[in-house]
């Protein structure tokens, strides 16, 4: 009985891991997109510099969502 329980409550968390690590870097994509768009409006001449970075960073935190959902993952799988 126990087990089992321990088991559901395993997977429930795995999964609520997985979906708050996708959010997470949806909202974070999000505010590097608007912060890189307001920076351009500043600073048009500025366009392939903030651009760079931003892709760099978008990438950074993409493959830490990656990384949490197959965390996740991993503990709806035990």
């Amino acid at each position: 009985m126990y087990l089992f329980l321990l088991d559901a409550v395993a997977v429930a968390g795995g999964a609520i891991g997985a979906g708050l690590g996708a959010c997470g870097a949806g909202i974070g994509i999000g505010q590097i997109g608007k912060g890189a768009v307001e920076a351009i409006a500043r600073q048009p001449e500025a366009l392939n510099d903030i651009r760079a970075n931003m892709i760099l960073t978008a990438a950074l935190v993409e493959g830490t969502a990656l990384f949490a959902i197959v965390i996740g993952f991993l503990a709806i799988g035990k």
